[in-house]
C-alpha cells in the first residue's frame, strides 16, 4: 500500500451560527462557546485534527475579529496553531484559496468546519486516510455523512455504488423537501453533504483558476500583500474584501468533472441549530432534556438552556427555551430553523442583542455590562494572571475601578501603583491609564464609567501587547 502523505489541516473557523441565537452571535459565534461537554467546537474540532498534525501547528481560517478566541482554543487544545486572518468574510471559497496559496503545491490540504460534533475521532482519521491516496493523485475528495434520518437541513451528495471505500459522486443537492429526502434516506445512493474536503494545494488553485478565475487572482493578490504577525496572518484587506463571496461547492465542485466521496459511518452533527442541540442532549422519560440551571414540571419534549438563572417549563411540551444574560428564547421545535429569520428581524429593529453579547471576550479576558443608563455603565472585568490591558486613554468618559478580587496594577498619568482587593481608584477623562493583573490569580474589578459617551471606540490606544489599533 502506497504510504499516506502527511495531511495539514485547516480549521475553516468561519461563520455567524445566527441560528443557535441568543447563545450564538457574530461577536461570538458557535464554534467559540462550550457547547458540548464543556468544550467549545473549535477545542475540539482542534483535538480531532491533532492525529493528523504530529504536534506541528493546525491551520486556521478565521475572523480578524475572533483571532483571540482562536488563540484561546488551542491553547485549551494544547496545540499550535497558525491563523490566516480574512479582514472579512467571503465564504469557503475564497477561505481555501488563501490557505493553499500559503501552503506548498503537492501539501495535502484537509478543510473542515470549525462547529462540527464527530465524537469517534479514529474513525475521523481513518476515513479521511481512506481519501489520502486519490486526493495525492490530484482528486478532489469529500467525505458524505451516512444518513439515519430524511434531514431536510442539509445538503446531499448522490454517488455511485461502485469502487472501494473512494466513491464518484454523481450529484450535489440542494437541502431537499421531506418527500425527496425519504426517498434519498430509502435508495442509499445517498449521503449528507459534511463540507469536509481533502484535496492538495496545487489542485484546488487548478479548480480555481478554471471555474472561478476572479476569486483565485483576488486571493493571490491578498496573500501576495499580508502580513505575518507570529501566530497570526493577516490578508491584504482591500483585495480581499473586494473578491467575490462563494462556497466552494457552487463555484468548483459542481462544475468539475470528477469528484470522489468517502462516506463517514459514525455519528455527526453540524450543530446548525436548537433541534440539533436537543438531539445531543441527555433526555428523560419524557424526552426532555436541560443543560444547566433549568427544571421541567409535567413537561413532555422540552429542551431548557440556562447558564445561571433558574427556568421552570411547567406543562409545555415541543419548546425550545434558551436564556441568556440579556435576551430570552422560547420556540416551537418545528419552528427552530428559523431562528435565524428572527436575527434579521432584531437587526432591522436596531437591537444590538442581534449580534451582540453583554459578555464580551478579550484577549487580556472578558467583561460583561452589568447596567447601564443615561450616562453611566457598569462592568464586571476579568484579567487573566499576567496580563495587561493597553496603555489608553478616552476622550469622553471617566472611569471609577473597585477591586473586588486579586490584585491590580495601575498606570494613572506619569504614576502607577497597586491596588488590592476592596480598594479603589479615578480615572479622569482624558487621563493616560492601564491596567495590569501582576498576580498569579484572576484579577476582578467593578468598572464604573460616566460621561457623555460610552462606546467602545471612544478609546485612544498609545501600546497594546496584542497590536490592536482601536
Amino acid at each position: 500500500m502506497k504510504e499516506i502523505k502527511k495531511i495539514q489541516p485547516v480549521i475553516l473557523c468561519g461563520g455567524s451560527g445566527t441560528r443557535l441565537w441568543p447563545l450564538s452571535r457574530k461577536s461570538f459565534p458557535k464554534q467559540f462557546i462550550p457547547l458540548v461537554e464543556g468544550k467549545s467546537l473549535l477545542q475540539s474540532t482542534f483535538e480531532r485534527v491533532a492525529s493528523f498534525s504530529e504536534r506541528q501547528q493546525i491551520w486556521t481560517v478565521a475572523s480578524e475579529e475572533h483571532r483571540f478566541l482562536v488563540r484561546d482554543a488551542a491553547k485549551a487544545a494544547q496545540l499550535p496553531f497558525l491563523s490566516i486572518l480574512e479582514p472579512v468574510g467571503r465564504n469557503t471559497s475564497a477561505a481555501m484559496a488563501v490557505a493553499a496559496l500559503n501552503a506548498k503545491p503537492d501539501q495535502l490540504l484537509l478543510f473542515t468546519p470549525a462547529d462540527h460534533y464527530l465524537p469517534d475521532v479514529q474513525l475521523f482519521k481513518n476515513t479521511v486516510e481512506q481519501g489520502a491516496i486519490a486526493a495525492d493523485q490530484g482528486d478532489f475528495v469529500t467525505f458524505g455523512i451516512t444518513p439515519h434520518s430524511p434531514d431536510t437541513g442539509y445538503g446531499y451528495i448522490k454517488f455511485s455504488q461502485s469502487g472501494g471505500f473512494v466513491k464518484q459522486v454523481i450529484e450535489f443537492i440542494e437541502k431537499p423537501n421531506k418527500e425527496k429526502a425519504l426517498s434519498y434516506l430509502s435508495s442509499g445512493d445517498y449521503c449528507w453533504n459534511s463540507g469536509i474536503f481533502l484535496v492538495r494545494a496545487d489542485s484546488l488553485l487548478s479548480a480555481l483558476v478554471k471555474f472561478a478565475p476572479d476569486i483565485f487572482f483576488k486571493a493571490k493578490s491578498a496573500v501576495e500583500k499580508q502580513i505575518v504577525d507570529g501566530d497570526f496572518i493577516h490578508l491584504e484587506k482591500s483585495a480581499f474584501e473586494s473578491c467575490r463571496s462563494e462556497s466552494i461547492d457552487y463555484a468548483v465542485l459542481e462544475s468539475l468533472q470528477s469528484v470522489s466521496m468517502v462516506p463517514f459511518q459514525g455519528a455527526w452533527s453540524d450543530v446548525g441549530g436548537w433541534k440539533a442541540m436537543a438531539d445531543l442532549a441527555a433526555h428523560d422519560d419524557c424526552n426532555n432534556s436541560v443543560v444547566g440551571h433549568g427544571i421541567t414540571y409535567k413537561a413532555k419534549d422540552t429542551y431548557i438552556n440556562s447558564s445561571s438563572r433558574p427556568v421552570v417549563a411547567l406543562g409545555t411540551e415541543g419548546l425550545i427555551i434558551v436564556d441568556s444574560s440579556d435576551a430570552l428564547l422560547v420556540a416551537s421545535k418545528g419552528y427552530a430553523e428559523q431562528v435565524k429569520d428572527v436575527v434579521e428581524e432584531l437587526r432591522k429593529l436596531g437591537l444590538s442583542q442581534a449580534d451582540e453579547h453583554r459578555h464580551v471576550a478579550r484577549p487580556w479576558g472578558e467583561f460583561d455590562s452589568v447596567d447601564e443608563g443615561d450616562a453611566f455603565k457598569v462592568k464586571r472585568i476579568k484579567v487573566n494572571p499576567g496580563a495587561s490591558l493597553s496603555l489608553q486613554m478616552h476622550q469622553h468618559r471617566a472611569e471609577h475601578w473597585v477591586v473586588v478580587q486579586g490584585k491590580a496594577l495601575v498606570t494613572r498619568g506619569e504614576e502607577s501603583f497597586v491596588l488590592n482587593k476592596n480598594e479603589s481608584t479615578f480615572i479622569p477623562v482624558g487621563t493616560k491609564h492601564r491596567l495590569v493583573n501582576p498576580g498569579e490569580s484572576i484579577l476582578e474589578i467593578i468598572e464604573i464609567q460616566s460621561g457623555s459617551y460610552l462606546g467602545e471606540d471612544d478609546i485612544f490606544r498609545f501600546e497594546d501587547v496584542y497590536g490592536r489599533k482601536t
